[in-house]
């Protein structure tokens, strides 16, 4: 698969599909690769991706950190995830698309559309990630990463990475770099000596920028309450991905559909054909 520098990062992307294009943000926590469409959870199931491509240029990709991308060690933002696919807009030659995010990737596709509304004809948020309860397991897990590296030190991190194949989703100990250490000697070596307290200033930063609210992370409420960007909201049903983070984008933007049906009722036959007729009636 082709790769593009983004931001000074290798990102890992695919293109398929013809017809306008579409952005898509993975699904997948810390764990967002391009394959997470046909891997994880309710995508899997839906075949999302593969019905999308039968009318749009849908464009997926390894967020930094995860899959193939690659990474650098330093507190990241939304703004760093939305740089990313700007990037990759740019790269690609996309003046606009249409955007889709799936769990955790809702936050930055609404992130990017408020900060660049010109780039952007519409967007998908598929069970957006967030809660109450998913704020408290995103710390929790920033914890248990920052108290066994306080414990074993950075170079026995980078040990575990090594013997595993587990992300920071699966196993909190491996930390948010885990992809990287794994596939980069020379970012391995590095991180192995990074200073631990400048280490864990940008860590606990990281969690502070990332998970910082109850509802879903990413864009300013008062930002997306001015955005006149087309949305589809579709609820997810569990503590990562609460039917409260999905109404609170529908308070939020001004200009939605909500498809409320439960994730149970959900099917290959209607979840694709609905986000069809969503994207299809943008002009």
């Amino acid at each position: 698969m082709p790769i593009a520098v983004v931001d000074g990062i290798a990102t890992r992307y695919e293109v398929a599909g013809s017809g306008p294009p579409l952005l898509m943000f993975s699904p997948g926590g810390f764990d967002s690769s391009l394959e997470s469409w046909r891997t994880v959870g309710i995508y899997r199931r839906l075949r999302l991706l593969d019905h999308l491509t039968e009318k749009f240029t849908c464009v997926t990709f390894d967020r930094r950190e995860s899959g193939r991308s690659g990474g650098r060690l330093e507190r990241i933002s939304w703004a760093d995830y939305v740089r990313q696919g700007v990037g990759l807009l740019d790269h690609l030659g996309i003046e606009r698309a249409h955007l889709m995010g799936g769990c955790v990737g809702c936050s930055t596709a609404a992130a990017l559309a408020v900060a660049h509304p010109e780039r952007v004809l519409s967007m998908v948020l598929y069970s957006p990630a967030g809660g109450v309860k998913y704020r408290m397991k995103q710390h929790e897990r920033f914890r248990h990463h920052l108290g066994h590296a306080d414990e074993h030190g950075l170079a026995e991190v980078v040990s575990l990475v090594r013997g595993s194949d587990a992300g920071f989703t699966k196993d909190p100990r491996v930390g948010p770099w885990a992809h990287v250490i794994r596939a980069d000697p020379g970012f391995a070596d590095a991180y192995a000596r990074t200073d631990p307290d400048r280490y864990r200033t940008a860590v606990t930063g990281m969690a502070r920028l990332l998970f910082d609210r109850d509802t879903v992370p990413g864009a300013e409420p008062e930002d997306l309450l001015g955005l006149d960007v087309p949305a589809l909201i579709v609820p997810g049903q569990d503590t990562s991905h609460a039917p409260s983070a999905a109404r609170y984008l529908q308070e939020c933007l001004p200009v939605n559909e909500y498809w409320d049906v439960p994730v149970a009722e959900q099917t290959e036959e209607s979840a694709p054909a609905r986000v069809l007729e969503f994207l299809g009636r943008v002009p």
